[in-house]
């Protein structure tokens, strides 16, 4: 079984930007490259795992959705760095038609998580989720995993609220180092 790092994506590898699906406007938090690139070299799978409720409200698409996520990997080819799967959740309990519904994949539920073991065979127990939020830190203990919470997006806000098995490190990066 492989060892992964799921991310959060908002917030933690970008800077924060409410309801972000347009490439023009995404932005890396400085060092999330370089950080997902270590990742790559260590051996971990690195699985990106989002909340996308801007699907559910009408805000977007998910193909606008995935067209982002084929920018942000061709933005990390560039620096040397992939990401090996990328799942999100397009539901919200208030949203729209068929993406107003019930769902096991919106964190803090460990759905994406679980979904992501099923799909290519990784042991949840060794690998690690890093989020600026609560619901990260949850879904990642949900799961089984442990936990990395960042203070970059909301994480700042967050951290008085992780427990003390949860670490916490100021970026993606710092993150990494301290994990390997």
């Amino acid at each position: 079984m492989k060892r992964a790092v799921f991310l959060d994506r908002d917030g933690t590898i970008n800077i924060e930007k409410d309801y972000l699906y347009q490439a023009e406007k995404f932005e890396f938090i400085p060092g999330a490259p370089e950080a997902i690139c270590l990742l790559n070299q260590a051996g971990f799978m690195v699985v990106v795992v989002t909340n996308q409720s801007g699907v559910a409200r009408g805000y977007y698409t998910e193909e606008d959705v995935e067209k982002l996520h084929l920018h942000i990997a061709g933005e990390l080819e560039r620096c040397g760095a992939h990401v090996d799967a990328w799942l999100y959740c397009p539901h919200h309990p208030s949203g729209r038609g068929s993406y107003a519904l019930p769902c096991v994949c919106r964190k803090p539920l460990p759905g994406m998580l679980q979904e992501a073991a099923r799909r290519y065979d990784i042991d949840l127990g060794s690998s690690i989720i890093i989020g600026d939020k609560q619901a990260d830190i949850d879904a990642g203990k949900a799961a089984g995993s442990r936990t990395i919470l960042v203070r970059t997006g909301y994480g700042a806000n967050e951290e008085q609220l992780v427990g003390p098995d949860t670490v916490v490190c100021d970026d993606l990066l710092s993150a990494v180092k301290y994990l390997l």
